[in-house]
């Protein structure tokens, strides 16, 4: 079963970051390991706390609309969504990732119902192809604080393309925890596996 991005990389720290953040679970790393553990526990209040997912998937499809272009060579068709098409439909899918997100909390499963929007297309399962079925957790490439924000960057492997990448999340801090708001270098990182892709298909 293919994970979203965002899952891979919160059940991927509490696989394997525990011990980095063991003695910092009260910092914006821990949150993120809270987070994945209302996943696996499928506690969709907790989850909510640690992750603000209208905020997360608001910024996705943003992110994912302002790379039209790369579409092509990440998604059959995707030629057909580039001259700001997906923009138009940003409500629609902000709305189908964020159903996608609290599925999976609530049952493991990111299977979804025929898109009504007409075009056959996953916000979350497009950034899924980022990090791959294979990838494992590397490292906290960093985690830095500034104010009530913080950048954490988590280093993954990517097999397919022999190569590691670094998903930076963007977190807030409410008072008492940290809630993450955003995946920062989304496009970043679709840019860069656009071009692996092509690399690997010249082979």
């Amino acid at each position: 079963m293919k994970k979203p991005l965002f899952f891979v990389v919160l059940l991927a720290l509490a696989a394997g970051a525990y011990y980095y953040v063991k003695s910092k679970k009260d910092g914006p790393t821990g949150a993120l390991v809270q987070a994945a553990a209302a996943v696996r526990a499928h506690d969709v209040a907790s989850f909510e706390k640690f992750v603000d997912v209208g905020s997360v998937t608001s910024h996705l499809v943003d992110n994912v609309a302002s790379q039209g272009s790369l579409l092509t060579a990440l998604v059959p068709g995707g030629s057909l969504m580039m001259g700001g098409a997906l923009r138009l439909l940003k409500p629609t899918l902000a709305s189908a990732a964020r159903q996608e997100v609290m599925r999976y909390v609530e049952t493991g499963s990111v299977a979804a119902a025929a898109p009504k929007h007409g075009m056959n297309l996953s916000i979350l399962g497009l950034a899924g192809k980022v990090v791959g079925p294979d990838s494992k957790f590397s490292s906290i490439k960093y985690a830095t604080e500034q104010g009530e924000q913080a950048l954490v960057g988590i280093e993954f492997t990517q097999p397919r393309y022999d190569t590691t990448l670094v998903v930076e999340v963007k977190m807030l801090h409410l008072g008492d925890h940290w809630q993450m708001t955003e995946i920062t270098n989304t496009g970043d990182l679709l840019r860069r596996t656009a071009n692996l892709e092509k690399r690997r298909m010249l082979r």
